[in-house]
């Protein structure tokens, strides 16, 4: 059975850790509308992406009314 090599110190262990670190998301604003939106993502609000409409947003809220 194979054994540790040397010791780990709390230097190699904070080095490992520093990327496991979590990130605030960057959020853009939707043109259209002026709500924030994940990039790349269309509006969940008002259904545009890049200045077109790819999302029937109407269609979708109806569904979940009824």
């Amino acid at each position: 059975m194979g054994l540790p090599g040397h010791r780990r110190t709390s230097g190699d262990k904070r080095r490992r850790l520093t990327h496991i670190a979590l990130t605030e998301n960057s959020m853009g604003t939707c043109p259209k509308c002026q709500k924030a939106v994940l990039p790349h993502r269309a509006c969940a609000f008002c259904g545009t992406y890049r200045g077109r409409q790819v999302m029937k947003v109407e269609k979708r809220t109806a569904k979940k009314a009824s």
